[in-house]
């Protein structure tokens, strides 16, 4: 570990050298390489991420470049996983990057999982975000929801026995496909992931588990409210 490069993670109390080391040993999954998946992918490699799988069956299009920072003009037409690979590893040569050049579904989702510590959810459409949650919830990972639409967003993690996203959401209210986003607020909520995420390995400060914190960016306002596991949901099937 280069202690120069980490100088200002060490010098943070509770932090320090055993937080560095045990990032450096993690292996986390961002399912969805886009809006969300850019600063997320980003700021857990320079912050010294062991592992980060990359998975996205997406090339990238010039209409990403508004958001999806970890892209650029030269990658139009490139696969998002080896464009974002690239940057990463001009970021951080010592993260290990693993891409999957394919969507992440029922076939592969869980044999793909089970090798990472965390996943990110970073996708962008409903049954994605699904499956996510009933993966990492059958495997008993950890995962860190996110999601924007328009000028709102939200992010929760969830950890095994706590509230996921079945407790919260219904499968049936799937929204419209396209809308419109403002880019600047997707990366206020990917860096947030990427910030719980850190503060999963080194256990510095409290997680959003059993909490739903929103961002409504038109005026800057974050709400965040109290969850608990529903009776209800449909993973005590799972």
């Amino acid at each position: 570990m280069e202690e120069s490069r980490y100088e200002r993670h060490l010098l943070l109390n509770g932090f320090g050298r055993d937080g560095q080391d045990k990032l450096s040993k993690a292996k986390v999954l961002i399912v969805g390489v886009g809006g969300l998946g850019s600063p997320v992918a980003m700021y857990l490699a320079a912050a010294g991420i062991g592992k980060l799988g990359l998975i996205d069956a997406d090339v990238v299009d010039v209409t990403n470049l508004q958001r999806q920072i970890i892209h650029n003009e030269s990658s139009v037409g490139m696969d998002k996983v080896e464009s974002a690979r690239l940057r990463i590893s001009e970021l951080n040569s010592e993260t290990e990057v693993e891409t999957y050049n394919f969507f992440f579904d029922k076939e592969n989702a869980e044999e793909i999982a089970k090798d990472y510590d965390l996943v990110v959810d970073c996708a962008d459409n409903n049954p994605t975000k699904f499956l996510i949650n009933d993966v990492c919830v059958k495997l008993q990972k950890a995962f860190c929801h996110g999601s924007i639409t328009e000028f709102s967003g939200r992010v929760f993690t969830h950890l095994p026995s706590t509230a996921c996203y079945r407790c919260l959401f219904d499968e049936n209210n799937d929204p419209p496909a396209k809308r419109g986003v403002l880019g600047s607020s997707v990366g206020i909520i990917g860096s947030i992931q990427a910030t719980e995420v850190i503060k999963y390995f080194t256990g510095v400060g409290e997680l959003l588990t059993n909490s739903l914190l929103t961002l409504d960016v038109k005026t800057m306002s974050f709400m965040r409210f109290k969850m608990k596991p529903s009776s209800k949901c449909a993973c005590h099937d799972i």
